[in-house]
């Protein structure tokens, strides 16, 4: 396969974390000692009524008050891999008022760091980084699209296994779509001796709609058939 280096191979951590709090569906809110789930709230994510500002900004609600606060998200594949944690999001500050899911209004979180643990280690992230990434188009859509793929066509999944370098070994029991971004789409690699391998597949340019995915995934599997057979993959 022609290695494609006009573009960066996957999200910087600043567009994961960004992704992250769009997609996510729920999380975990700690202060006070206490831990409250939040679930997606009239429509929205649960990061939809928390408004997040750099210390030297002023916060619409005022600064009545200074509570400790963190909130803790998951990034979980929405395919059933064997290990379907891909991160975590631990974002801390200091709440302005009490935190409830029983306003309408914003709650304001003064910002202070934002942690992203994924297979690649840890690594923190600033406001700023955070609101300069690029939205990324398939955030929101992307587990819709990747159980697509593999409850109505999962005979071809294992066909982007001709694209993967290098060659996957014989011991490959299953693949699955792990994930799917503006840049491309990461494999999961299941193999008889438990160990997994994750192999991404990039994208010729990134994507800027959610209307050319289809398209792209559609000419990786082209590609694929048209590579040569190189052995019976899986058995």
């Amino acid at each position: 396969m022609r290695p494609f280096s006009a573009h960066p191979a996957r999200p910087t951590p600043a567009e994961r974390v960004r992704s992250i709090l769009t997609s996510a569906h729920s999380m975990t809110v700690v202060t006070d000692g206490l831990h409250q789930e939040v679930h997606r709230l009239d429509g929205t994510g649960p990061m939809g009524h928390i408004h997040l500002h750099d210390p030297s900004e002023d916060c619409p609600a005022g600064r009545n008050a200074r509570i400790p606060v963190r909130l803790e998200l998951t990034d979980i594949a929405p395919t059933p891999v064997r290990r379907r944690l891909r991160a975590r999001v631990t974002l801390t500050g200091l709440l302005s008022a009490p935190y409830t899911t029983d306003t309408t209004t914003s709650t304001c979180v003064e910002f202070h760091q934002a942690l992203l643990q994924d297979d690649e280690g840890r690594t923190f992230v600033t406001l700023d980084e955070i609101r300069g990434a690029d939205p990324d188009p398939m955030a929101t859509c992307e587990a819709n699209m990747l159980t697509h793929l593999v409850d109505r066509h999962a005979e071809l999944v294992p066909l982007l296994l001709r694209l993967v370098r290098p060659l996957p070994e014989r011991d490959v029991a299953r693949v699955l779509p792990l994930a799917l971004d503006r840049y491309g789409i990461t494999l999961r690699l299941e193999h008889r001796t438990g160990h997994d391998r994750d192999a991404r597949l990039p994208f010729p340019a990134p994507l800027t709609d959610v209307d050319q995915a289809g398209p792209r995934i559609h000419a990786l599997i082209t590609a694929a058939r048209r590579a040569s057979h190189t052995g019976r993959l899986l058995t």
